[in-house]
């Protein structure tokens, strides 16, 4: 009979039995018989008296001792005796306890034995028919039914709660608890409530959600213990202590689901966010600024000023925050990038190796000590790699092992690209999924580059064409799984020079205010490398004083 098969029938109700006149041991069985658990006497379709004899088995069951207190463990003699645990003194003073395990029939048909001295346990008999430790004396139908990982700890938990509660255990530790209690359903569901005390150990945790999980909403309670068991509170004499606990255990509920009303004061207190400004003041005004814990993606068209873009960022950081910064740039090397950061301190473009030789060795080393040199700033020598796994693995070790707040990764199409015979769509939705977790996981800010495709008709982005969520290269997960979304546009065929030179800084997304659109200009210096921000873009300004505005926030 399978575990769904054993749901459809139940024990029904529990009153007097004619045989032992217990007045609630007798239980009535859908099937059609009744059961006393009191007596251990099975009353038939015809309700005639049917007393169970124990069956005479061959088995392997040998080690017997005798009734007593289970000193070692706390467990009273009497105790021992309501769950027929034995004690077992041999001739060289060793002791056993002996745990009996019954079949439905009342039979003792497995034992586990245990050496105090030595602490080895085996078992005696077949233990694959047999109930739950203790099934055989608490009749089902009860208010209250606690199941724990050990013997031990149901006899504790008994004691502890006042020898007033059925307490059971499963078989053989959390790793059974599931088997053991889906054998056990029927049993286990006509019990009012379900008080699940496993141990406080992650195994423990996982089995009592496991369990809590087959049974319907409310009826399992999961106890929080100080201790790790039942017995620890028991040797420690902490009676009340368990029972209060025992008392509060809260029903299950699925991990996620939380009562809002239960939010109090939590609701006013921040999560951990860093917040740092962008480096141009009307971008802040349409953001409110940069965030750890988000995901960002700028995306552009080829020669839109995204590099230089991505520098000023990178700069900023550096120069606004006390925070470490990565950088995983794949189409270009270590050296490159550093010479990037360096430019934007100098106001000159030193990545071009002929203005780099216009200064004198003294003051490269100078602007290079003020930004790479500084230690918070790393990036990640590829050597070529472009393997997905081996990219999100630097990225986790530059947020947890070198404290990177903010992470730039430049560019995402280059990885897709790089992988032979998958679908670029798909590869991008597994890839923006695992960035996504990635940074709830480690609550970096990580500011992704990612390309657009190229749009249908004569107009393309390099022509100043508005840039749309629709033009992202690849998938709408992009989208999807960004918190914002910033797109650049410049006209590089326009005659005016300014026009030529100056990037639109659209929100394309802004999951933080929902305020899209037009945020800012910025014009691209020449003669510095810089990227000034500027009210329009016919009219170059000194940005110092647009920069060091305050910013909303």
């Amino acid at each position: 009979m399978t575990w769904i098969n054993n749901m459809e029938k139940k024990w029904l109700d529990r009153g007097s039995c004619p045989e032992c006149n217990s007045s609630d041991g007798n239980v009535r069985h859908s099937e059609g018989y009744s059961f006393c658990f009191v007596c251990k006497t099975r009353f038939g379709e015809n309700m005639q008296t049917e007393t169970v004899v124990p069956m005479k088995r061959e088995s392997s069951i040998k080690t017997v001792g005798t009734l007593g207190a289970i000193t070692e463990r706390g467990i009273s003699k009497e105790t021992a005796q309501k769950y027929n645990t034995d004690v077992k003194v041999s001739g060289n003073m060793n002791t056993h306890h002996i745990y009996k395990y019954f079949d439905e029939s009342g039979n003792n048909i497995g034992n586990k034995v245990r050496n105090v001295s030595t602490k080895d346990m085996w078992v005696e008999g077949g233990m694959s028919d047999a109930l739950l430790f203790g099934q055989n004396i608490f009749a089902p139908n009860g208010k209250y039914i606690t199941i724990t990982e050990g013997e031990v700890d149901a006899m504790s938990a008994f004691e502890l709660l006042g020898s007033k509660w059925a307490c059971v255990s499963i078989k053989t530790g959390a790793g059974s608890a599931l088997r053991d209690c889906k054998k056990a359903f029927e049993y286990l569901d006509s019990f009012q409530n379900i008080v699940i005390s496993f141990d406080m150990d992650k195994q423990g945790r996982d089995a009592s959600e496991q369990v809590a999980q087959l049974f319907s909403p409310n009826k399992c309670k999961i106890m929080h213990m100080e201790h790790k068991d039942a017995n620890e509170f028991l040797q420690l004499n902490k009676r009340e202590e368990f029972t209060r606990v025992w008392w509060n255990a809260q029903p299950y509920t699925p991990a996620g689901i939380v009562n809002l009303k239960d939010l109090g004061d939590a609701l006013y207190t921040e999560e951990y966010c860093e917040t740092c400004s962008y480096p141009w003041h009307k971008l802040n005004h349409k953001t409110y600024g940069m965030r750890t814990g988000e995901l960002v993606t700028f995306t552009s068209g080829a020669g839109m000023g995204k590099s230089s873009v991505m520098r000023e960022l990178m700069y900023h950081l550096l120069k606004n925050t006390e925070d470490n910064v990565g950088i995983i740039a794949l189409e270009e090397g270590i050296k490159n990038t550093t010479f990037n950061i360096m430019s934007v301190e100098a106001n000159a473009r030193l990545y071009i190796k002929e203005v780099r030789e216009k200064f004198e060795q003294e003051q490269l080393n100078t602007w290079q000590e003020n930004t790479v040199g500084t230690g918070r700033f790393f990036a990640f020598d590829h050597f070529g790699s472009m393997d997905n796994d081996e990219i999100l693995s630097r990225i986790r070790y530059m947020a947890q092992a070198l404290d990177c707040k903010w992470i730039f990764l430049d560019h995402l199409s280059i990885l897709v690209s790089g992988q032979e015979d998958t679908d670029e769509r798909k590869s991008i939705d597994i890839l923006m999924t695992k960035l996504r977790s990635l940074v709830e996981q480690t609550n970096i800010g990580l500011l992704l580059v990612s390309h657009l495709r190229r749009p249908s008709g004569d107009r393309g982005h390099e022509d100043g064409r508005e840039v749309s969520l629709s033009h992202l290269r690849g998938s709408a997960s992009i989208a999807h799984l960004s918190d914002s979304v910033i797109a650049l546009e410049r006209d590089q065929q326009a005659e005016d020079d300014v026009l030529a030179n100056t990037t639109t800084i659209r929100v394309l997304k802004n999951r933080y205010t929902g305020d899209t659109g037009i945020a800012t200009h910025l014009f691209y210096d020449k003669d510095t490398g810089r990227m000034k921000e500027i009210s329009n873009p016919y009219e170059v300004e000194d940005t110092s004083t647009i920069i060091d505005e305050e910013v909303p926030f």
